[in-house]
């Protein structure tokens, strides 16, 4: 058994990218995704270990990913699309224990970006998160 990533690692980061590139269910429902990188932003929290805001740049396009790496809060700011949200949110999607597009609707992930496009592409975001649930995963605050 491979041994558990950290999330947000740079190690976690390069597993996804190579784990969206490997799915064809994520590959088939993103082949009209043409609207560039998404930013996944994890809000600092002190007490888990994270100091300061950590970003996931996610270049995709066409059912690829082109880049998987961690980005700065300020560069995430220019991706197209950028998710933002508490450690214990995106621990939650991970876990698939809240969908994201729920959780934009709910306001507990924030979105900047075209919402349009982005429930367009419900299938795309949820293949994203069945990706990530594959990886194993160690969280801070475990």
């Amino acid at each position: 058994m491979t041994s558990p990533l950290t999330f947000p690692s740079a190690e976690w980061v390069a597993a996804y990218g190579g784990a969206i590139n490997a799915s064809e269910t994520y590959r088939a429902a993103s082949v009209n995704w043409t609207f560039g990188a998404v930013a996944l932003v994890v809000m600092a929290q002190p007490e888990v270990g994270l100091p300061q805001p950590v970003a996931i740049w996610l270049d995709l396009d066409r059912g690829v990913c082109r880049e998987a790496r961690l980005a700065t809060a300020v560069e995430a700011e220019t991706a197209p699309f950028i998710l933002t949200a508490q450690y214990a949110r995106w621990k939650q999607i991970i876990r698939k224990e809240v969908g994201p597009i729920a959780a934009i609707l709910q306001r507990k992930l924030d979105l900047k970006g075209s919402l349009p496009i982005v429930v367009r592409f419900v299938k795309s975001a949820e293949a994203l998160v069945d990706v990530a649930t594959t990886l194993p995963t160690r969280f801070l605050d475990e």
